[in-house]
């Protein structure tokens, strides 16, 4: 049984709040994808040196956050999308917690994914009440 994804709240200017909000992190995951596809020197030095990440992994975990980015910014898949990015969000936190790194820019990624994710798709406001 297919349903069509729900409308989202427009804004007085046509907007949904939703996109706009949901604008920052997918700008932050396309600049840092380009960063690793870029294979720049100052982020081979973050990644295999501060990170301790080997430097072959900076084209798939681009390709990773892309494709995961995609999925959000499509109607129908953004809820997968959240979800995938939320895990890919998981394991950098794991990251910069276990070299001593903060991680509050990753955790606040996470919760405007779903902010806007959630401001996006009415069908979510039945899944998760945000009670008065």
């Amino acid at each position: 049984m297919a349903s069509a994804a729900a409308p989202a709240v427009r804004s007085a200017t046509g907007i949904s709040p939703g996109y706009i909000l949901s604008l920052l992190p997918v700008l932050l995951f396309v600049f840092s994808a380009g960063m690793k596809l870029s294979h720049s020197p100052d982020m081979v030095k973050g990644m295999t040196g501060h990170l301790g990440w080997p430097e072959i992994l900076a084209t798939r975990l681009a390709i990773l956050e892309i494709s995961c980015v995609i999925l959000y910014l499509i109607p129908r898949t953004a809820v997968l999308g959240a979800v995938l990015l939320t895990g890919y969000l998981g394991g950098a936190i794991a990251t910069h917690m276990r070299v001593g790194d903060p991680f509050y820019m990753q955790a606040l990624l996470g919760v405007m994914l779903w902010a806007g994710v959630y401001l996006r798709d009415q069908r979510l406001h039945a899944l998760l009440p945000l009670r008065k």
